[in-house]
């Protein structure tokens, strides 16, 4: 009974769904030439600070439509309205042209009256198109505007469209092979429902608390909704090398799953000593004395991936204790939803900067070889086939080089939390109910669909109006206890009910039996894994021998495209042949094959693709351009095309002209030094692209020697703490030496660090350490009257009076650190003042310098 309730009301939906189209059909096909709605710029409501144009100081811009176009300078507003025939997501466009700045020109985007968020215009010289992304619309009429940030853009028109979203179709291959039938028959569940119902979810306390009482969540959440969840939380945290002791949590899991029916998933909340150095392999450490903080802790994750190292030998502690446990579930065929070295990006960056726990702390790189440790002992080392692995993502732009890679990730999850911060609605001490629906898609993006999609942790859940409508097609969702489930400041009762009792949401007494029944043995396939190289100068076909254990072969899948039989395989009897041409045709990585039998669990094929076609490539790839009219040169690059074609050349989103900006030859390129003058001081990377393989990248630094330094008694040395190109915070470190004669006076000292704000936004100063005490550090936030390349903002660095001097050849050193109070993103990549590379002291002359207000150090932008 319980299987057949949801499955009736899936059948109402998909009912209702096949309707929705048919009517999205007669209105506006999917396909259709015409959108939904597009109107002339000039023909929208303008602020008395705009005008229309054909021209930009005499100079036609033909190719627009209409009667001209608006030429929004730095300042001005663009208002029109739609009208959309149902609730729901659609996408905004504009056709513009922005020929100001190679660097971009920021706008901001208002949906009904709420900000969206900044988008930065690329600089084209034709007019183009930019996406502004999905955004939910109201039935009826919707009011858009288009405010200048930096401005000095055209726009011809405007254009509303129906979302063009990802189907949400992921078939239920596992990562494992060798996945047991119980982890199967999960994971065909979690593929069927997910993008059309979100599974209820709830996290359990650990460590006893609630005063023992584990079921505290889950009787509040019946007696509220007269429901449970359908998945419940767990934490190994308490099975470790240090103070590890049985906390019931195996026992609970095997209760849960086989007792009462439910999903489990579980986190990992591995501690490391605090005193790494000092602690003996085996010896007990108290509680008090472990962490997962990287800040309270001196454990070298970096070590943690090398053989040999106490760091390593710590880590494979704890994946033995953990393998111990998830044996015991294994044993008693339990499947587990396996969340471990969760949030790992924290608040962004590469380097593990933003990291909240210490698997985190070395970056990205370290990170997956962690993952890839962990993954490789528990399947292969101890044979664990129970487990469904899901990684924590974010939406930085840094995320996608955290990303363990499809071939070890089953499920990505995000964790919500965006109540008290990270909202965008404008309102503060209420429940955050909004479905996050763009960066679900983002992070669906992020596997080009092939992965499921859930939300592993979250304060506040979504109201079952935001998810339908905006079609957020969340797999699951998982508030964390106490206060964040229960309080009134994080879930509204109301809302809850409304969620556990509607159709959407599967709740524990919904779910279908998800034991094995099936008698039969299923089919199988050797080898399980392939690798075929598109370089190879005879490919052949690639020969699998199929078992077919009285069973029947009823289809071959790769993603969600089935295979054609005799063109891209032949059967014959147990021999299948997978034609060389069907997988020439398949892009260089991993693939799954599924093979779909009528019964049983379904084999996997793992199919690596290799172009071992050897790459273009460029000499040199560091260059030096000198801005001084005398020293100007254009910068000569050889070719070495192997067979490829050279196809472009772009800087950022900026793509060179041929002819114009560089001369190619089949055997060399000339950037021209007319292009060379226009870019910013310091490091510009130009990218070659070409017709195959990798791209190449040239750094050219730019210096102008024709800019006098101005001469003083004092050096300003700098680095940056934080080079992700995408941050939340800006992590500037100064050191100022007094190569005089004489004392200086600190407090006559000012520093001045060059940025662009991205986002008007208040933001915060933080001095986290000063060789002359931190107290003593002042910051101030200046904004420039006329923005220049690279800056619109200021930091300057001040000095109190209790600071001291500096006597002659002494120097002071500060950290600093600064963000927005939102927490939104800077793009530190265009800022004047930025060094991208870099990690100890060295001269800086794009951080300037002053001594009583006047410049005694560095180039001003």
């Amino acid at each position: 009974m319980r299987s057949l309730l949801k499955r009736a009301s899936a059948v109402v939906m998909a009912s209702t769904l096949v309707f929705t189209l048919l009517l999205g059909l007669t209105t506006a096909p999917v396909h259709a030439d015409a959108a939904l709605f597009t109107i002339e710029s000039e023909n929208t409501q303008l602020s008395s600070d705009l005008q229309v144009a054909t021209e930009i100081y005499g100079q036609p811009k033909p190719g627009y439509s209409g009667s001209g176009f608006v030429w929004m300078q730095n300042s001005g507003t663009m208002t029109f309205t739609v009208t959309v025939p149902e609730t729901g997501m659609y996408s905004i466009s504009t056709r513009y042209m922005q020929e100001l700045s190679p660097d971009g020109r920021l706008q901001y985007l208002t949906v009904n009256g709420v900000t969206k968020g900044s988008y930065m215009l690329p600089y084209t010289t034709t007019w183009s198109n930019f996406d502004f992304g999905f955004h939910k619309l109201t039935q009826g009429s919707n009011t858009i505007q288009v405010k200048a940030g930096w401005g000095f853009a055209y726009f011809d028109t405007f254009t509303v469209d129906y979302a063009d979203l990802d189907p949400l179709e992921v078939q239920p291959v596992l990562t494992d092979p060798e996945a047991t039938p119980e982890t199967q028959i999960l994971m065909n569940y979690l593929t069927e429902v997910y993008g059309n119902h979100i599974i209820s979810g709830q996290q359990e306390i650990y460590g006893s608390g609630n005063n023992g009482n584990y079921e505290l969540e889950f009787d509040w959440i019946y007696d509220l909704t007269g429901k449970y969840p359908a998945i419940r939380g767990f934490d190994f945290m308490n099975y470790n090398p240090l103070y590890g002791w049985e906390d019931g949590t195996t026992d609970r899991v095997i209760d849960w799953v086989n007792n009462r029916g439910g999903i489990a998933t579980a986190s990992w909340h591995i501690n490391v000593p605090r005193n790494f150095t000092n602690y003996q392999l085996g010896a007990f450490v108290d509680w008090k004395d472990a962490t997962y903080k990287p800040t309270e802790t001196n454990f070298n994750t970096a070590n943690a991936v090398v053989p040999g190292t106490k760091e390593y030998q710590y880590v494979m502690m704890t994946i033995e204790d953990l393998a111990e446990q998830l044996q015991i579930l294994q044993d008693n065929n339990v499947p587990v939803i396996f969340r471990p070295y969760h949030e790992a990006e924290g608040n962004g960056g590469l380097n593990g900067e933003g990291a909240w726990f210490w698997w985190a702390s070395a970056g990205a790189e370290v990170y997956k070889q962690l993952w890839d440790l962990l993954y490789t002992e528990l399947t292969e080392t101890y044979g664990l086939h129970n487990l469904i692995w899901t990684y924590n993502s974010y939406v930085y732009s840094t995320s996608p080089a955290w990303y363990p890679g499809d071939d070890q990730v089953d499920i990505v999850g995000y964790d919500k939390y965006n109540t008290i911060y990270n909202r965008y609605d404008g309102l503060s001490g209420v429940p955050n109910e909004d479905a996050i629906t763009s960066i679900f898609y983002q992070l669906v993006n992020l596997t080009d669909g092939k992965k499921m999609v859930a939300m592993t942790e979250n304060d506040t859940v979504p109201s079952v109006q935001n998810l339908t409508e905006e079609k957020a097609g969340w797999l699951y969702f998982c508030p964390w206890y106490g206060e964040h489930l229960m309080s009134s400041a994080f879930n509204y009762p109301a809302t809850l009910t409304t969620l556990y009792q509607s159709d959407y949401v599967i709740t524990l007494d919904e779910l279908p039996d998800l034991t094995v029944e099936n008698p039969n043995p299923s089919a199988s396939i050797t080898p399980t894994s392939i690798e075929f190289d598109k370089y190879a100068p005879n490919p052949s076909d690639k020969t699998i021998t199929v078992n077919l254990n009285g069973n029947t072969l009823t289809a071959l899948r790769a993603g969600a495209n089935a295979l054609t039989e005799t063109q891209d395989y032949v059967l014959s009897g147990s021999t299948l042949l997978l034609k060389k041409e069907f997988l020439a045709g398949l892009s260089v990585g991993e693939h799954s094959i599924v093979f779909d039998f009528n019964q049983g669990q379904d084999p996997v094929l793992k199919v690596k693709i290799v172009d071992s076609t050897p790459s273009a490539a460029i000499s040199p790839v560091n260059a030096a351009f000198d801005k001084a009219a005398n020293l100007q040169q254009g910068i000569p690059v050889s070719l070495t095309l192997n067979g490829h074609q050279l196809a472009s050349l772009t800087n950022g989103n900026y793509t060179l002209a041929s002819g114009q900006d560089y001369t190619a030859s089949s055997a060399a390129v000339v950037l021209s030094k007319s292009y060379l003058s226009t870019l910013p001081l310091g490091q510009n990377t130009v990218t070659f692209h070409f017709s195959g393989g990798n791209n190449a990248v040239l750094t050219v630094n730019v210096v102008d020697s024709s800019v006098p330094l101005p001469a003083g008694d004092l050096t300003i040395q700098a680095f940056n703490g934080n080079t992700s190109a995408s941050t939340n915070g800006i992590s500037p470190k100064f050191k100022v030496i007094n190569n005089g004669d004489s004392a200086i006076q600190l407090s006559d000292v000012k520093l001045r660090y060059y940025y662009t704000i991205d986002g008007e936004k208040a933001q915060n100063f933080w001095c986290d350490w000063a060789s002359i005490g931190n107290a003593n550090v002042t910051g101030n936030f200046v904004k420039l009257e006329t923005p220049v390349a690279g800056a619109d903002y200021v930091l300057e660095i001040g000095f109190t009076s209790s600071a001291g001097a500096l006597n002659p050849g002494q120097s002071a050193e500060v950290q600093a650190r600064f963000s927005k109070t939102d927490w939104s993103n800077y793009n530190q990549a265009d800022d004047y003042s930025f060094k991208s590379s870099g990690s100890q002291f060295a001269n800086n002359e794009q951080v300037t310098g002053y001594m009583n207000g006047q410049l005694v150090w560095g180039i001003e932008p």
